[in-house]
């Protein structure tokens, strides 16, 4: 059985899928100013270990997830990369789908 804590009932809830077998799963992606580091990490293994699970329970997983590719902090990082944002957005893009 999987449960998750349920911040609006404040309870462990069994998971049942609504539609089941398919489960859809969003996460709310980097913002990609910087190089990935460790503390970045836990959201992302975490959910990606869920989606494993549900797959390997027989679940049919559609899994989403944003980039955050225009923020403050990809603005500061191109000033002082002396780069457009685009660029510093698909450097770091890339540098986190390959870690």
């Amino acid at each position: 059985m999987l449960s998750f804590y349920n911040t609006l009932t404040k309870k462990n809830e069994e998971f049942k899928p609504i539609n089941s077998p398919n489960v859809s799963m969003y996460i709310c992606g980097p913002t990609v100013y910087d190089y990935f580091h460790v503390g970045n990490a836990r959201t992302f293994v975490l959910a990606d270990v869920i989606r494993k699970y549900l797959e390997y329970k027989g679940y049919n997983v559609k899994f989403v997830m944003n980039v955050t590719d225009i923020d403050d902090k990809i603005i500061k990082k191109a000033n002082e990369e002396k780069n457009s944002t685009i660029d510093v957005a698909t450097k770091y893009s890339i540098a986190f789908f390959e870690d």
